[in-house]
């Protein structure tokens, strides 16, 4: 079985709405209201070496597919395999990837062979995949900041416990907070 783990830039009241930009009113909360320390970003850079394939929601593929391609940063990312759960999208243009329908082609990728599938941003989709529970473990970076509305992470549709195995703060005040999902 391959773990899927979401990872979230996410606000001290659960908001992962537009951490680098987009259409919340404090877009680039991350970047414009936090100090940069480059050693709260170094599960970043872990997470793109330990990932075999990365798994999007829509919305934010339609935000990465223009821009990650040409990062040098991502160069990993551009190269995994990627997947879309999407009704709407066809013929995807970011190389490797590949639309599921649904989220049992979800659970039929998490089955098969290979390592971790990474969820970046994607609220929708991960709130989706914790209510059918799918995920397996979050990778948080929890920012010293308060947005009061946006979309959150958790919806209240999923219920479960989470235990805590990696855990680090910064002189920034971000937290990293990395939970095992208990099935």
């Amino acid at each position: 079985m391959r773990p899927i783990i979401v990872t979230e830039f996410i606000s001290l009241d659960g908001v992962v709405d537009s951490p680098g930009g987009g259409d919340h009113p404090r877009a680039g909360w991350t970047f414009k209201e936090v100090p940069f320390v480059a050693e709260a970003y170094e599960i970043k850079g872990s997470e793109q070496l330990e990932a075999s394939a990365m798994l999007l929601g829509r919305v934010s593929y339609d935000e990465f597919a223009p821009i990650w391609p040409t990062m040098e940063d991502f160069a990993e990312y551009n190269a995994m395999p990627k997947y879309v759960v999407s009704s709407t999208l066809n013929d995807p243009e970011w190389n490797n990837t590949q639309v599921l329908r649904s989220l049992d082609e979800v659970a039929e990728l998490r089955q098969g062979e290979g390592g971790p599938i990474i969820v970046h941003g994607s609220a929708t989709l991960a709130q989706g995949l914790a209510a059918a529970g799918l995920v397996d473990r979050y990778h948080l970076l929890v920012f010293p900041v308060t947005l009061g509305e946006g979309k959150r992470l958790f919806d209240g549709n999923a219920t479960g416990t989470l235990k805590l195995v990696d855990q680090a703060s910064y002189d920034n005040g971000i937290i990293k907070a990395v939970y095992d999902v208990e099935h």
